[in-house]
């Protein structure tokens, strides 16, 4: 069933602000309180899913697990399951310590090869070694604007793992992961609506790295909710995570967004939005991923600017 009021304060503020309120009350009648029947198949086929959680000092987190087809579960339109069992779970993510204090989480279910997505906001009502599980309250699909399809393989060939490191400041490497990236995710928080995992792409050097505690993001035109720059305004903790597909790595960051309304943008960065948000970085994890998984680029998006 439709959800008749989607949108919080922030969310309204923004749309108000760009004068998109007609198309956000539009496309927001796809948000709904429950999975839609078409898309529980869609859930079980997936190898990962992008999750959003927040810590016990209110940070916000992005982190991605990985498993065998079929890991995660629709087990009716209300309800998903994570088999652990046949994930690879990275006890060093902050995900599984945030949601033993914070059973509210994002999840953004993508396949990136068909650049199909769908986004399920909930709560953890079960957690054990050998499972999770999630009431569904809120779940939507999104376009396929700005993902750049990309195979996943499983590998069998075995390579050595790097030890997890955390810091401050982004080193030269990570800063040239992130000015080379064409993806990342975010996760953002609302105080009563929740948690929320999204996507973010463009072409290579789309994130600007302003220094080592600094990036900048353009924000281009989406599906007029603004449900991140939303949850920015009325909470201002971001998690961001960006992937090495060449060398299987991640790197999460959290920090303060803060969003830059209507700037000069003489080069067209922000494809005609004049939108923009910075991330203030106060702490990154670097970790690797499951060894198992290869990726190959097969093509960028062609709506990108």
């Amino acid at each position: 069933m439709s959800i008749a009021n989607p949108f919080h304060d922030g969310e309204q503020l923004i749309q108000q602000r760009f004068g998109e309120v007609e198309i956000a009350q539009r496309n927001g009648q796809i948000i709904a309180d429950k999975i839609i029947p078409g898309a529980l198949k869609f859930i079980e086929q997936q190898p990962m899913v992008v999750l959003g959680s927040v810590d016990v000092s209110e940070n916000v987190w992005a982190s991605i697990l990985f498993g065998s087809p079929g890991f995660i579960s629709a087990v009716d339109q209300s309800t998903v399951e994570f088999d652990l069992n046949q994930a690879v779970c990275n006890s060093l993510d902050p995900f599984w310590t945030n949601i033993e204090h914070n059973p509210q989480i994002g999840m953004l279910v993508i396949e990136l090869a068909t650049r199909r997505r769908l986004r399920i906001n909930g709560k953890v009502t079960r957690l054990s070694e050998t499972e999770l599980q999630l009431n569904v309250w809120e779940s939507y699909p999104n376009c396929p604007k700005y993902i750049q399809r990309r195979h996943i393989t499983r590998n069998h060939k075995t390579t050595t793992s790097k030890a997890a490191r955390t810091g401050l400041t982004l080193s030269a490497e990570q800063s040239a992961l992130i000015a080379t990236a064409d993806t990342f995710f975010v996760a953002s928080a609302h105080p009563i609506r929740g948690v929320d995992a999204s996507h973010r792409g463009g072409n290579p050097g789309f994130v600007r790295v302003l220094d080592d505690r600094t990036l900048r993001i353009p924000d281009y035109a989406g599906n007029s909710m603004f449900n991140t720059l939303g949850n920015f305004v009325e909470n201002p903790h971001a998690g961001l995570i960006f992937l090495d597909f060449e060398r299987n790595v991640s790197l999460q960051l959290i920090g303060r967004p803060e969003i830059l309304w209507e700037l000069d943008d003489p080069t067209n960065e922000t494809n005609g939005t004049r939108r923009y948000w910075t991330l203030f970085v106060e702490q990154w994890l670097e970790s690797s991923l499951p060894q198992s998984f290869r990726w190959e680029l097969l093509d960028y998006s062609p709506y990108n600017p």
